[in-house]
């Protein structure tokens, strides 16, 4: 996380990496324990990689597009489906059969989400904003992340101003965590 560039490629390159977390995970064998940290991997960089699409992107997303607020409305549900899937994986081991399942279902809803940007929002956001408006996007969002939370947190707000004054704290929370458990080392 933190690739630096304008918004969207900073944005384009976080799907890639899950994308890439996503590929290791179908190429192990069901029950593998390697599936369930690469999963764990994955979740922590969609958890912030969300947290700052919902401070920063779609804020922006109401401002500069004409249905800016059905747009933002649609890719914050979107969200919140995914974390509810997340929340439900946090506590499924590799071999246990719910896990594949609920794996598979957030890939699937992960991949609909990232195609979606890519092909719709993050074409039309680079239309109706200026480069350097882009830039200042970028470097929020790449901000954001570095005190974004690592777990779900499906019940937290998911707009500004409530997710960006309680985003960094539940961050320290789970960062802490996180280094407890050894979670999302390699």
């Amino acid at each position: 996380m933190g690739h630096g560039g304008d918004v969207v490629a900073e944005l384009t390159t976080d799907h890639r990496e899950v994308e890439e977390l996503f590929g290791k995970i179908e190429r192990l064998s069901p029950g593998d324990g390697q599936r369930k940290k690469y999963a764990d991997q994955a979740v922590i960089e969609l958890v912030r990689h969300s947290v700052a699409e919902e401070a920063y992107l779609y804020p922006a997303v109401r401002e500069f597009l004409p249905d800016g607020d059905r747009v933002a409305d649609k890719e914050i549900e979107d969200h919140a489906e995914a974390e509810r899937t997340m929340k439900e994986l946090e506590g499924a081991e590799a071999d246990d059969p719910e896990f594949d399942r609920l794996i598979g279902e957030l890939m699937t809803e992960i991949r609909s989400h990232v195609r979606d940007e890519e092909d719709n929002l993050f074409p039309r956001l680079r239309a109706a904003t200026s480069e350097d408006e882009l830039m200042k996007l970028g470097d929020k969002v790449q901000q954001a992340k570095k005190t974004a939370p690592t777990r779900p947190h499906p019940s937290a707000p998911d707009t500004p101003p409530a997710n960006k004054l309680l985003a960094p704290g539940a961050g320290m929370v789970d960062r802490i965590r996180d280094a407890l458990t050894g979670r999302g080392k390699d």
